[in-house]
């Protein structure tokens, strides 16, 4: 599987470019809420949102003191607003208890095993989120698996899972050092550009000699809009 992923992973790059990262790793928190606001909706709406928690309110302890209605009022724009206030007001909340097995700066010292346990013990908190926390904060060789790595995986023919998660467990068994940034950011631009849930664009695609999907569409006009801003990399 290895050797796939190599493959894929040169293949991507080779249409896309390799994939520019934050001048700096934001914080484990930072990264955290981000994520969890970038849930379901698009990354400009979920951006737009974490700046107004960021430019608003001095720094997480200020927010922490808001009810989860307030917190409601200004992640609005990033959709399911009720559902991702109350578990971002936990998270914080349970900064203040000590005793937490999810500490900020312990984070880090942890193995990725013990950290992705840490991190979904939260509500709100799944293995994509977590992952993300790894990857974007930490710089650590894991790769997020969400809605579009999880079909394009499958489709390429690389996995046969039927979920994020357990396409995620397998994958990153059989990661190879150093793609981890790469090969998910452009297995989201090829599911968001090309490899779409209908009517996938195969007729453009890098990966048409390599994947297995049969039900290729190759008739499909070759131009597409890409949508190239990525919230996790601009925190």
């Amino acid at each position: 599987m290895k050797k796939i992923i190599i493959k894929v992973n040169e293949l991507l790059i080779k249409k896309f470019g390799i994939p520019k990262r934050n001048a700096r790793n934001p914080s484990v928190l930072d990264t955290l809420i981000g994520t969890i606001l970038s849930q379901n909706t698009n990354d400009n709406n979920s951006f737009k949102a974490y700046q107004n928690l960021k430019n608003n309110f001095k720094d997480w302890n200020e927010v922490a003191k808001l009810s989860a209605a307030k917190i409601e009022d200004q992640i609005r724009t990033a959709g399911l607003g009720k559902q991702k206030s109350n578990a971002i007001k936990k998270i914080l909340n349970e900064l203040e208890n000590t005793e937490s097995i999810f500490l900020p700066d312990a984070i880090p010292q942890m193995s990725n095993q013990d950290a992705l346990e840490a991190l979904t013990k939260h509500e709100g908190v799944g293995l994509k989120t977590a992952s993300c926390v790894l990857l974007f904060a930490l710089d650590r060789n894991v790769c997020p698996v969400d809605t579009h790595v999880h079909r394009t995986l499958n489709r390429i023919g690389i996995v046969k899972t039927t979920s994020p998660d357990k396409t995620a467990i397998i994958i990153n068994k059989n990661l190879p050092e150093g793609v981890a940034h790469s090969f998910h950011t452009n297995l989201i631009n090829l599911g968001r550009d090309i490899c779409r849930p209908s009517k996938p664009n195969c007729s453009i695609c890098p990966l048409v000699k390599v994947c297995k999907y049969d039900d290729k569409n190759l008739t499909e006009l070759s131009e597409y809009k890409r949508n190239k801003f990525l919230l996790l990399d601009n925190l």
